[in-house]
């Protein structure tokens, strides 16, 4: 198989579930993609809406861009094969001090998809430290079946239904993800993992992207992804388009419907929805 990764960090992946870190772009390129996703930020009243954090890859080239990166694709093709999805992604941001957090939690619980061989890169853009609330991951939890969680709805909790593990996590298992601006971790679909506050004085911002072999499907409603590398024989998923400008009308209305037909699937039971 094709990629970056040798057989020995191959193995230590499926084992673990987690690898780290890798280099994608330098220090000055992170403060650069800072200051551009400020700007966005900016536009949309400083902060980014929750749909626009939804898939902004569809709406913003540089992000396109990015979840194309060799550097992040190279290692995926490794342990998913030649031909590769990106199915979402997302930004993961705790500003100094905020309170905001991430409980224990499987990614899989929610997202619909037939197969858990599913990877998420997750760049650092800023330092990701135990002070400013570094992921954390149980190492080999990838090998157990989706288990059971219950939704907080917690406003402080950064995911969509602030869900979390309703079993015991034993929390003195838990391995500190630290990475340098520039840098990113591969966890599998399935391990135990959730981040503390950020008690630094500075931003902790991470963009988490989810990537699929083209052999998986999703369950439900069909829905949109990305080829991001070689060919898509299965036709699962609709291809979604390079977007040719910032928030282009024909990128805003392809993601409009992308992402109601994702919620449709993440929210699919919930008591409430914070997709908006």
């Amino acid at each position: 198989m094709a990629g970056s990764l040798d057989a020995d960090l191959v193995e230590v992946y499926r084992r673990d579930g987690i690898l780290f870190p890798f280099p994608v772009m330098s220090a000055a390129e992170a403060a650069g993609a800072v200051r551009k996703l400020e700007a966005i930020e900016a536009a949309e009243g400083g902060k980014l809406s929750r749909r626009t954090n939804q898939k902004p890859h569809i709406l913003i080239p540089w992000l396109n861009d990015l979840v194309r990166h060799p550097a992040i694709v190279d290692p995926i093709e490794s342990i998913l094969g030649p031909n590769i999805l990106c199915w979402a992604s997302g930004f993961f941001t705790k500003n100094a001090h905020d309170g905001n957090y991430i409980t224990w939690h499987q990614d899989s619980t929610y997202w619909g998809l037939s197969g858990p061989d599913v990877i998420t890169a997750w760049v650092a853009f800023s330092p990701s430290t135990p002070e400013s609330g570094c992921m954390q991951v149980i190492p080999g939890t990838q090998t157990r079946e989706q288990v059971a969680h219950h939704d907080t709805y917690a406003e402080a909790n950064l995911l969509s239904r602030g869900q979390e593990i309703a079993v015991e996590v034993d929390r003195s298992q838990a391995v500190d993800v630290v990475l340098a601006p520039g840098e990113m971790s591969l966890h599998h679909v399935r391990i135990f993992h959730g981040s503390e506050e950020n008690r630094s004085n500075h931003r902790r911002i991470g963009y988490a992207i989810r990537y699929i072999p083209t052999s998986i499907s999703q369950v439900g409603p069909r829905t949109t992804a990305s080829l991001v590398r070689g060919v898509d024989r299965y036709n699962h998923f609709d291809h979604e388009p390079i977007p040719k400008a910032d928030f282009d009308p024909e990128a805003v209305a392809f993601h409009a419907d992308s992402l109601d037909r994702v919620n449709s699937i993440l929210y699919a039971g919930a008591a409430k929805s914070r997709a908006m």
